[in-house]
């Protein structure tokens, strides 16, 4: 599994041809791990990139490729699994997906993907029959390895007590403002490794408006200015975006804050790297969601160097804080009738 991936996962839908074009630019800047999901409505364009790629000698086939996919919350009924997979197999235009999550330890009754879902279609999770049905998928040959996203040590414990296959990758939320310690000890005890969204904090989909906790972190504001990390980059946004033009010079208050805002911008991409450094070193595969060309080679950019143990040390230290929970799947209206929340929502430092 590569060890940093692209995501795409975005809030609110965009056309195909803009998720296409942005997995091409992944792909051209070297990445080869590509994050999709059926929730995401992303897996044709993600499939139509990468036979792209190959058709263009980007690629010269597409196993040089790890594709994810994840199966969601209504078809989490074991006698579902396997036509959720072909469905996004057809749509991927694949005879086969690297990895095969379960998307959540969330089950709701089958029908169309809505978003929010009603509290009242929550149903109980069969754990033990959706991950037999997802061990079917791994023998015949269609997902070269099954895991699961968002599950607890103790929704692994469910999965585990049944599996004659363990779980090769948990994805979960996890960055310096989440550090999921608790569940890395245990899936290192286990042998799942762990893959990490949200490594920048940036995953905001019940519309709370809340700050992001990662680039608001005052010690990874300390960290990234003490090791100037970036510089390059930030240089040439700051050119691409016309803020150094000669016509400015004429006005000095503009150009003051033209200044002002590009050291802002350049500090937050010192902590981007930060961020995704320190995952890196707690040997996590990081899926980062941007389509932006520049962000995304920014991002990558994070080999090369070391955080220092007082790096490490500080960061160990940050305040922790969940942001991504299972209530968000649901709307604030109604009542969760057949199942208890406490079971899908558990929080774990």
């Amino acid at each position: 599994m590569p060890a940093v991936g692209m995501g795409t996962a975005l809030p609110i839908p965009v056309p195909h041809e803009v998720t296409k074009d942005a997995v091409l630019a992944a792909i051209e800047l070297g990445f080869r791990h590509l994050d999709t999901a059926a929730m995401y409505g992303t897996e044709g364009p993600v499939g139509e990139a990468v036979a792209d790629a190959v058709r263009r000698g980007l690629l010269r086939s597409r196993e040089e490729v790890f594709v994810t996919s994840k199966l969601w919350c209504t078809t989490c009924h074991p006698e579902l699994v396997l036509p959720s997979l072909r469905e996004t197999l057809l749509k991927l235009q694949m005879e086969y997906v690297d990895l095969y999550l379960i998307h959540w330890p969330v089950c709701m009754k089958p029908g169309p993907i809505t978003w929010p879902a009603k509290r009242e279609d929550a149903v109980p999770f069969d754990f033990e029959g959706v991950w037999l049905a997802m061990e079917e998928c791994h023998r015949l040959g269609l997902a070269k390895a099954i895991g699961v996203s968002n599950f607890t040590t103790r929704h692994l414990e469910r999965v585990m007590s049944v599996a004659t296959i363990t779980p090769a990758v948990n994805q979960v939320e996890l960055n310096p403002v989440w550090q999921q310690r608790t569940l890395r000890a245990y899936c290192a005890e286990k042998g799942i490794h762990v893959a990490a969204y949200s490594p920048l904090g940036g995953q905001n989909w019940n519309g709370s408006g809340e700050a992001n906790a990662v680039l608001e972190s005052e010690v990874l504001s300390e960290i990234a200015q003490a090791r100037g990390k970036t510089v390059a980059q930030g240089y040439g946004i700051f050119i691409e975006n016309d803020w150094a033009n000669a016509s400015l010079l004429g006005n000095l208050a503009l150009v003051f804050c033209c200044i002002t805002l590009f050291l802002h911008i350049l500090l937050l991409f010192k902590m981007h790297q930060i961020s995704l450094r320190w995952i890196h070193e707690q040997g996590v595969t990081w899926i980062v969601k941007s389509y932006n060309k520049g962000r995304l080679k920014q991002n990558i950019d994070i080999f090369g160097w070391e955080l220092t143990e007082e790096d490490r040390l500080k960061i160990s230290q940050i305040p922790q804080r969940k942001f991504v929970t299972a209530i968000a799947l649901f709307s604030p209206e109604g009542e969760f009738t057949s199942v208890d929340l406490s079971e899908m929502d558990i929080v774990e430092e």
